[in-house]
């Protein structure tokens, strides 16, 4: 596998009576960790963009990268050994690095089994949800994927309700869905775009298409959270961090049977 670009579309829209949405471009990078990397990416290097394995998997700041993966997924029985290891993240641009969720993945036979959804908030904190079926079979966009909200990710939105995650990863795209329901309230969060091999071109233009990356990326959450606060919308200080760090979820197929 090379490395690949994804040139993606997110789109964020509240839920609740006080309405608000919004849609970016936002540029991710899928990695084996296995591959050869455009003169322009480096991996643990200083570059224009970069990948930093310190920075996934495991605590904030002091990740493990795939050891990490590979653990969480061994201790939930799943066969390593049998599968193809995936991390879908926004790469850091220069010394900048900000990425609200990254995903690892997991694929046997063409197919995810297991997602980890790496989610990083504003507040410092971070927080892990592995999403499988209970037997390890494939992850179609069909299936839903519940879990418990556990972290503290926007100052707009309460520590209760649960999430509700979609997966649709195939050989050309990838389509995400999180869905967050609280009651009446939440906010549904997507990810998609068209997998293409990186090269120097690309990551040059995306570049130059939407500059500074990472601090593009914070600038932008934070010009909405000012609009939510100008919209009189009930602001909530940091909550402290979840004890566990990584929450299981559950699909609907499953909890039915």
């Amino acid at each position: 596998m090379k490395l690949e670009h994804i040139q993606a579309r997110t789109l964020h829209v509240r839920r609740g009576a006080l309405k608000n949405a919004f849609s970016y471009s936002v540029d991710y990078v899928l990695t084996d960790f296995g591959v050869e990397t455009p003169l322009l990416l480096s991996r643990n290097h200083f570059n224009l963009w970069s990948l930093r394995d310190n920075r996934h998997g495991g605590v904030r700041g002091s990740g493990r990268g795939l050891r990490w993966f590979k653990e969480i997924l061994a201790d939930c029985g799943f066969e390593v050994d049998t599968a193809q290891l995936y991390l879908l993240t926004q790469p850091s641009f220069l010394w900048f690095h900000f990425n609200p969720v990254s995903f690892w993945i997991a694929v046997v036979d063409g197919t995810p089994r297991a997602f980890v959804a790496e989610v990083d908030s504003t507040f410092g904190q971070r927080h892990c949800y592995f999403c499988a079926h209970d037997d390890f079979g494939p992850i179609r966009k069909s299936d839903t994927m519940v879990a418990k909200k556990l972290m503290h990710v926007s100052p707009f939105q309460k520590v209760a309700g649960h999430y509700r995650f979609n997966f649709d990863f195939n050989e050309t795209a990838i389509d995400i869905r999180i869905s967050y329901e609280n009651k009446s309230s939440g906010v549904l969060a997507t990810l998609s775009g068209t997998r293409l091999t990186a090269t120097n071109t690309s990551l040059l233009w995306a570049a130059f298409r939407r500059p500074l990356g990472a601090v593009r990326v914070l600038a932008l959450i934070h010009w909405q959270a000012a609009k939510l606060y100008l919209k009189r919308a009930p602001f909530l200080k940091a909550q402290p961090a979840p004890e566990q760090f990584v929450t299981t979820s559950h699909s609907d197929q499953d909890l039915a049977k």
